[in-house]
This record gives structure tokens, sequence and C-alpha cells, in this order.
């Protein structure tokens, strides 16, 4: 397995670009200069629409495409595996994009706050806007990443599919379809990955290396043993303590830990060490990352394909 050796890139943005303000200037002449009706599908029944959506975050993105089908025109901002959306500095299109959208979906929780500096920079009076934290009932400082806890992914696709019947009423049977036929086909074996690791690994003791893991292990139920200073540190790009550090090596070389989960896309000095450590102790590593990789994935493919990793290792260090 190659380890990717950067420093954490919460500590270097991907691109820095205009600042907000100056994003809010030219969206706003953008807005002036070339605003037009919404187009409509060619599938859609009177009355009906193609509901532009914007969404700060492609895995939310990939699932707000596929509720909307061919009702929906779907953007996300985030979109390179190499860009943090922790400090990701918009761009003068990203302004002209919220200016347009009839419907904006964001992370919040502290993780995409340029996303409501943009959306403030740019009202819409009739635009809807959905913040994930606030729908789970998260606030900033708990832990953002809910696009890997399976119930708080069913709360967000609840409320997409009610968000378009109430943005497209004529096409409410549609989206109603495309939620069906979204939950029960098409994350068919992400949920039964999900249910197969908690009835069999629940409770097995976990190493990670940052907060994006905790979600992820409560909703399989495994049980996480990293400090979560630790885990904040990381995710949020400070130095950990010597004491974390000491622990985590402890719980290594002990073999308290069953397998060891690093998110590939945000791994330091630190986190390669843990990663040789736990391999020279014989302990399964399995891989995570941000946002979705490669980049044109789909959220259920991409999530599968992680869980499935993680399945893997637990087999691997169980034996079940």
């Amino acid at each position: 397995m190659r380890v990717v050796l950067p420093r954490s890139i919460c500590r270097h943005p991907a691109r820095l670009s205009l600042s907000v303000a100056a994003v809010a200037a030219l969206a706003a002449t953008s807005a002036c200069s070339t605003s037009s009706p919404a187009k409509t599908s060619p599938s859609s029944t009177a009355g009906s629409k193609t509901i532009q959506v914007v969404a700060a975050e492609n895995f939310w993105g990939s699932i707000a495409t596929q509720l909307g089908g061919d009702h929906v025109k779907v953007t996300s901002i985030i979109t390179n595996p190499d860009t943090d959306p922790h400090s990701y500095e918009p761009t003068a299109a990203d302004g002209r994009t919220i200016a347009g959208a009839d419907y904006v979906i964001t992370n919040g929780i502290g993780y995409d706050a340029w996303s409501e500096k943009l959306l403030a920079a740019n009202p819409g009076p009739n635009r809807t806007a959905l913040k994930v934290g606030d729908l789970v009932g998260k606030k900033e400082g708990d832990n953002p990443h809910q696009w890997y806890s399976a119930e708080s992914v069913t709360k967000v696709i609840d409320r997409i599919t009610a968000d378009y019947k109430k943005l497209d009423p004529a096409d409410a049977a549609y989206f109603d379809s495309q939620e069906k036929t979204f939950t029960t086909q098409t994350l068919a074996t992400y949920n039964k990955l999900e249910a197969d690791i908690k009835a069999k690994y629940a409770d097995t003791p976990i190493g990670a290396s940052e907060s994006i893991v905790t979600p992820l292990a409560d909703s399989v139920g495994l049980k996480m043993l990293t400090p979560e200073t630790f885990l904040d540190a990381e995710s949020e790009g400070t130095d950990p303590t010597a004491a974390d550090k000491a622990a985590i090596d402890q719980q290594i070389s002990g073999k308290q830990i069953k397998i060891y989960v690093y998110n590939s896309q945000n791994s330091n000095p630190d986190v390669v060490a843990q990663v040789d450590a736990a391999k020279k102790q014989g302990i399964p590593v399995a891989q995570v990352t941000e946002t979705l990789a490669p980049a044109n994935a789909s959220f259920q493919d991409w999530q599968t394909q992680q869980l499935q990793g993680i399945a893997d290792a637990l087999k691997a260090a169980t034996g079940k």
C-alpha cells in the first residue's frame, strides 16, 4: 500500500483565490448581466422545471444528482481530491454559481465556513438552502464528517427529496420514485456492508489517523481507541501532543487495536509512522478519503469500496 507523504492538506489550502467580498462583487455583476429564466427539462411535465442545485462538496452533490435525476442540474464546488474543504478559497465563478442556484447544500459544522460566507454575499430571496449540520443536530465543534454516518446520510436523502418536491411540485411523484430506487436498490450494497460489519465485528477496537473515521466507526459499531484529541488535531492540521502519540504507539505495539484506518488524502509523518508501525505488528491497515476518490465516483461506489476494505481488514485481523 502506497502511503501519501505530503503534510496535512488542512495546513496548505489547495488554492488561494479572491476574497469573499471580491467574489460577491464579481458574482453580483455577472448575475445582473447574464440572468436568464430557468430551463425546462425535455422530460418534465407541464409546470415543472430543472432545479439548479449547488453542493459545496461532491459527496453531497452525488446524492443530490441521483435523487433529482433529469429534473435537476447539480454543480459541486469541491471536486478535486487534493482540495481541502476546510480551507478552500472560493472563486468568482463559485460566486456566480451560487447566485444562480435554486437550491444549495452545504455541510456546516465548521467544515465549509467559506460556503456560508458565499451564500451571505450572494443573497437569493427564492433560494432554498440545506445545511447538513443543522439537519442532523450538530453544531460547530462537533464532528463535521457526517457523510460517514449512515443515519445522517438517510436524513439528508429524506430532506433533499422533500425540498425537491417543494421546489418542483409537478414532479413530486418522480422524486418519490427516485428516492425509493436510491435507498432500496442503489444503496443496497452499502447498507448490507454496514449491517454485516456491525453484526460480525461490533465493539472491535480500532485505531485511526483522524476524526473522519469516528462517524464511520460509530455507524458500524466499532470501538475507537485512538484519543479523540489526536484525531481532532490531525483533522484540524494542528500538532498532536506527545502524550497522545505515545498512547497510540503503545496501542499499536501492544496490539490493542485490531485494524488501523487512515485518511490517505491527509497524511503526514506522524500518520506514516503509525501506518508503518501497524504493518510491522501485523495489524491490517485500511484507507478512507475525505472526498470522492476518484473525483467522478458515485457516493455509493466510493463508500462501498471503503467499507469493503475495512471489512476485509477486520476479517484478516479476527478470522471472522
